[in-house]
Order: C-alpha cells, then sequence, then structure tokens
C-alpha cells in the first residue's frame, strides 16, 4: 500500500494524465483535419469517443464491471491513442515521456488499490 500522501499525489496525477490525454487527441483531431467541419468533427470527436469509452469500462464508477484486465486494456489504449497523437504531432520525445508516465502512474495506481482492498 502506498503512503497517503504519495497516494494523493499519483491519484491527481492520474486525473490530470486523462485530462491531458482528452486534450492530446483533441489536438491531434484538430490539426489531421483538412478543412474546418473535419477539424471540428475530430477535435471534438476522438476525445468523446475515448472519454465514452472510458467511462463505461475504466472509470472509477465506470458503467460496466469488467475484470481488471480489460480495464488495463482501455486504459492502454487511451493513453497509446494520446501518444500516438503526440508523436504524430511531431513530439516524439514528450510522447515517449507521456506513455511512461501514464504507464508508471498507472501501475502505481492498481498496485495500491489492490493493496487496499
Amino acid at each position: 500500500m502506498l503512503p497517503t500522501p504519495f497516494h494523493i499525489v499519483n491519484e491527481g496525477l492520474a486525473f490530470l494524465m486523462e485530462l491531458a490525454g482528452l486534450a492530446l487527441l483533441a489536438w491531434w483531431g484538430w490539426s489531421t483535419g483538412q478543412n474546418t467541419l473535419l477539424r471540428i468533427l475530430l477535435a471534438v470527436g476522438a476525445p468523446a469517443l475515448a472519454a465514452t469509452v472510458w467511462g463505461l469500462f475504466a472509470a472509477p464508477k465506470a458503467t460496466f464491471t469488467v475484470p481488471l484486465v480489460s480495464v488495463l486494456v482501455v486504459k492502454a489504449l487511451f493513453f497509446g491513442s494520446a501518444a500516438l497523437a503526440l508523436h504524430s504531432l511531431g513530439r516524439t520525445r514528450a510522447a515517449v515521456v507521456f506513455a511512461v508516465v501514464a504507464a508508471a502512474n498507472t501501475a502505481f495506481a492498481e498496485l495500491d488499490r489492490y493493496h487496499r482492498t
């Protein structure tokens, strides 16, 4: 079990990483679209789809209770998509840092939840 201050910091970081992931998907969508309508659709649609899937399966109060492996797959797809979006925007180093921080944060959070139950 993580000490309480570390637990609080890690949970806060998880929330910030989720928001950053949505912002990266929106940035990618806006940068990828060939015209204004497509830019708006991608900038709104990509994060909306990601947030919907997250809320259904990976959120702390997810609509559906699924096995841990399924939650981890959803998180990997979400953070991986955000990292790939950042990479496609020409920010390769930032994408690697984002992916590593997301993986470490998720690992600490899941281990902590396991030990708290």
